[in-house]
């Protein structure tokens, strides 16, 4: 994007925020990428004996109940380390102390490397990410409707990924470009994500060759060595468990090929209570808690100290028609109790903004509230689905993208500390307006013209007359406006031409190889 820098004059000769403000080509603004600080605690909906019932229950439920492991070698390592298989069931059983000795040698904090060094990304501690959202199966926006995820819908989402520097990182495939033969889609999506953005991605963990590729073309986007790259964590996985209790064969091999290179995989259970996982939010949240634990000590298991996190997913369903409900307050409460089991663990915590509206409607917008708060003061790390989530994840819009962008804003300027300095308590300013005058002319107003207040992009603050006079504009309407010309604005980002050589070099190896093979 062709940035410029606002240096931001104020009448009195001060600078104020000309270095983290930036003005889009279009007139768009927006703060420079930086990781939001939460700078509160997060809260706890439950005591912290309430939680040692959960922890002490998932413990239990591994060493007595044990998880179905179906991929052999997984099964052979975690034997290996002490866990107990059990003869001709591809069951595992682990003991309490093997499952928490595991966990010590997770890290509570590291660094995510970029292809670019300005938007590599700390992980863990007060430090916030936000991700585009990823995985769906269709997108829509209200020029168009509707429709299966292709390739150019693909690249407009990664390109308003990489120019919004409120999205930390790309989470994956904002839509399925399924026009792409699957067994060199990964190669087209990678080669578009590392060309089009210069931030951190996920790849999918879909067998071992996938992974090769991914690991090998994140290599030469870095310029890096192997052993730099297992040294310096640069691309990461979601590893989803086959809730209730079983961890499938891809899922598996993704932790040995990720965890192996020192790579960071986020395990997150996908436990919808009612229906996966018991109807009782604790019920739910203490299988969430045994599966992610049990994948969690296996990454150590492959390799101890790899990065990890702790990823929860748990929401409810709708009892009349069995669909997944987000946004909900049983969401934000499984939440907030997945961040303080995070924290029992010291290990980071990633949660999402989601919701089952179906299109850009209030209930989207109250549900992603939910979801961000939720998220937000249930300490959350890592926020995928940050942007353009609808239909409970079947479709990525670009209307909502816009949406998710002002509510992500909106929540950095929130968690921005405040400053209390004497000038800013403005004794001097109240002094010289006195009784019964205004602020906008004083200097004290004008000298934070710019940094005053924050402005969304899609509220309208006109009156009725001049909004009315205007054609009654929508949020949708606006933002259907805002996505077009952002993207009209976008430049793609520099790239070493050897590096982009050697890339392209081995995607062609590697497709007129064939591909990988698409049977599972």
């Amino acid at each position: 994007m062709n940035d410029i820098i606002i240096p931001d004059e104020a009448p009195s000769g001060r600078r104020r925020g000309g270095r983290d403000r930036k003005r889009s080509a279009g007139g768009a603004v927006q703060k420079a990428f930086q990781q939001p600080v939460r700078a509160f605690a997060p809260i706890d909906l439950a005591s912290e004996e309430e939680v040692e019932k959960i922890h002490k229950a998932s413990l239990r439920l591994l060493s007595e109940t044990g998880i179905r492991v179906l991929h052999d070698g997984a099964r052979e390592i975690m034997k290996k380390a002490g866990a107990e298989v059990v003869p001709g069931r591809m069951r595992v059983r682990m003991d309490p102390d093997l499952v928490m000795e595991s966990l010590q040698t997770i890290p509570s904090q590291f660094t995510l490397h970029a292809r670019n060094p300005e938007h590599n990304l700390q992980v863990g501690g007060d430090k916030l990410i936000f991700a585009m959202m990823a995985s769906a199966p269709n997108c829509s926006d209200l020029d168009h409707g509707r429709r299966s995820g292709n390739q150019d819908d693909f690249r407009n989402f990664l390109r308003l990924a990489q120019m919004h520097s409120i999205l930390h990182t790309v989470g994956g495939y904002p839509v399925e470009p399924i026009d792409i033969h699957a067994s060199v889609r990964h190669l087209e999506c990678l080669s578009d994500m590392i060309t089009l953005s210069d931030k951190t991605f996920c790849i999918y963990s879909l067998g071992h060759e996938r992974v090769a590729d991914a690991i090998e073309m994140t290599r030469i986007a870095r310029g890096v060595s192997a052993d730099t790259l297992r040294r310096e964590p640069s691309v990461y996985t979601i590893i989803n468990t086959n809730s209730p209790l079983q961890l499938d064969i891809p899922m598996m091999q993704g932790i040995i090929d990720m965890s192996g290179m020192g790579q960071p995989v986020v395990i997150t259970p996908f436990t919808l209570s009612g229906a996966m996982a018991p109807v009782t939010i604790p019920g739910a949240l203490v299988l969430q808690n045994a599966e992610a634990l049990a994948a969690l000590a296996f990454s150590q298991m492959v390799n101890p100290g790899a990065p990890a996190m702790y990823g929860g997913f748990t929401s409810n369903v709708d009892m009349k028609s069995g669909s997944p409900a987000f946004g909900t307050p049983e969401y934000m409460k499984a939440q907030h109790l997945g961040g303080q089991l995070a924290r029992r663990y010291g290990i980071p915590y990633r949660t999402s903004n989601v919701c089952a509206a179906n299109t850009v409607d209030a209930q989207a917008a109250y549900e992603s509230v939910f979801s961000l708060w939720g998220a937000i003061n249930g300490g959350g790390n890592f926020i995928k689905h940050a942007a353009g989530w609808l239909e409970g994840g079947l479709c990525c819009s670009f209307e909502k993208t816009i949406l998710d962008i002002d509510l992500l804003q909106m929540v950095a300027e929130f968690l921005k500390p405040m400053d209390f300095s004497e000038d800013e308590l403005g004794l001097e300013a109240i002094a010289e307006v006195g009784p019964g005058g205004h602020f906008f002319g004083s200097p004290h107003t004008q000298s934070r013209y710019q940094d005053a207040f924050y402005s969304p992009i899609l509220s309208d603050w006109r009156n009725y007359e001049t909004w009315f006079q205007a054609g009654e504009p929508t949020a949708m309407q606006k933002a259907n406006r805002i996505w077009k010309e952002r993207l009209a604005e976008y430049q793609q980002p520099d790239i070493d031409p050897a590096v982009a050589a050697e890339l392209r070099d081995f995607v062609e190896r590697r497709k007129a190889e064939g591909g990988v093979p698409t049977d599972f």
